[in-house]
């Protein structure tokens, strides 16, 4: 199977010591079944810049254990290779020089199999440190081993962003969902109508304040303002951007953002990443391989530019990131998710029981908002590396939400804030519309 659809023990039971450490094989097994698809030649490519090789990913989430939990906790600990600190550190600048972004898929060493086994001495080590309790530093090192759980688990949704990315590069169209790994999904024949969901405005409070497990960037929890609006009670499906397409989204500057046409013409963007026209039908690369354009699944790929094009033309806006979690704050968390093992956004149910709800808040795509990443008031990174994980990229960025068909089920909540630069489009991401009343 190509990933566990066990989902995660309660955050206060992940705190007792063998179920901590259950949960720390849990993950790191998820990551090795996810590359149980691929052949040796995959492991090592890289296609762009913001795409990293499947055995750099298995190998960085073991660098992150060993450098922010083995060094400075585990007695005696030594480093499986001394250059591997060097290799697999991703952008900590405060713990040393990297090897740069664009040129990991140039290192043919390690192997492979090399990759294995330093991952596999890692993990020995992490048991010997997880059970140590009596530790004087045990909540810190509770603490370090859910963050890096849940690093992991980030990784492992690019591992098939990545992975999507570097088969769609191949005019061979390589299939990652063969039998017995995830599942071929049917194309849909209907979808529930969008409708306009009316939603009261006031002051309202964001961001992470309960228990668990949250990062940094989703707090403090704090008090906003909200005009009444309306939120979409779907994603825009693949339908209705070939509406946008067909009535000359893409050659229209007016809907466009000064950078973001200036991309489209550099770029000759003219459709969705992956999308391709054959004989006059809409076709786009899953991992499942080339497949027709399920028009009534959410529209994915799409840049924050195309989104925002979109809205401009529809004569409505992208939801602010505020808007977005007060509509679905009180939804359960629940959708298709990677756990569902179909890795592809899904229609919206024609018989939704729910109509006065918005539907596929979570999982599907990511939803970008017109909101730009920076901190939440009170918002302070902490100090040392750890501090490097979200506050240092809080510029020139966009908020998503939501989760994606990718993203664990167990690793997503509705305050949970995912970035991306405004021209990215390999991410398995779409949007809702939204607007005043």
């Amino acid at each position: 199977m190509a990933a566990s659809k066990q989902t995660l023990l309660s955050y206060e039971n992940s705190t007792r010591p063998e179920l901590l450490a259950a949960y720390f094989r849990r993950i790191r097994e998820d990551s090795e079944n996810l590359c149980s698809p691929l052949q040796i030649e995959d492991y090592g490519i890289q296609t762009m810049p913001s795409v990293s090789p499947p055995k750099w990913h298995l190998a960085h989430t073991s660098w992150f254990f060993e450098t922010m939990l083995l060094k400075p906790y585990l007695a005696n600990y030594r480093e499986h290779h001394t250059k591997f600190a060097e290799l697999f550190n991703s952008y900590y600048d405060t713990i040393g020089v990297y090897h740069p972004r664009p040129q990991r898929g140039l290192l043919s060493r390690p192997t492979v199999k090399e990759v294995y086994a330093y991952r596999a001495y890692i993990d020995e080590q992490m048991s010997q440190l997880l059970a140590h309790t009596h530790h004087k530093q045990w909540p810190e090192i509770v603490r370090r081993t859910i963050i890096g759980a849940n690093h992991e688990q980030q990784h492992q949704e690019l591992l098939l962003t990545d992975i999507k990315h570097i088969f769609a590069y191949n005019p061979l169209r390589p299939v990652y969902c063969e039998p017995g790994y995830c599942e071929r999904p049917q194309p849909t024949t209907s979808a529930a109508d969008m409708k306009w969901i009316a939603i009261e405005g006031g002051i309202k409070s964001i961001g992470f304040g309960g228990d668990g497990f949250a990062y940094d960037n989703e707090g403090p929890r704090h008090k906003v303002y909200l005009n009444d609006y309306a939120l979409a009670s779907r994603p825009v499906t693949n339908a209705e951007f070939i509406e946008f397409i067909s009535d000359g989204g893409y050659e229209r500057p007016d809907y466009w953002l000064s950078d973001a046409w200036q991309k489209t013409l550099q770029q000759r963007w003219k459709a969705p990443l992956y999308w391709e026209k054959r004989d006059g039908q809409w076709w786009t690369m899953t991992l499942s391989g080339m497949q027709p354009v399920d028009k009534h699944a959410p529209v994915c790929h799409v840049s924050y530019y195309e989104a925002a094009a979109y809205a401009r033309w529809a004569g409505v806006r992208l939801p602010t990131e505020s808007e977005w979690e007060n509509a679905a704050a009180s939804l359960p968390v629940e959708g298709n998710f990677r756990d569902n093992l179909l890795l592809q956004p899904m229609a919206a149910p024609s018989e939704e029981s729910a109509p006065n709800e918005p539907m596929q808040m979570f999982g599907d795509v990511w939803e970008w908002t017109q909101s730009p990443y920076t901190p939440y008031p009170g918002y302070c990174a902490e100090s040392g590396p750890l501090g490097e994980y979200n506050g240092k990229f809080m510029s020139s960025q966009m908020v998503l939400r939501g989760g994606s068909c990718a993203t664990p089920l167990d690793h997503i909540r509705p305050t949970y804030r995912n970035f991306f630069y405004p021209d990215e489009r390999w991410q398995f991401s779409g949007f809702r519309l939204a607007k005043d009343v």
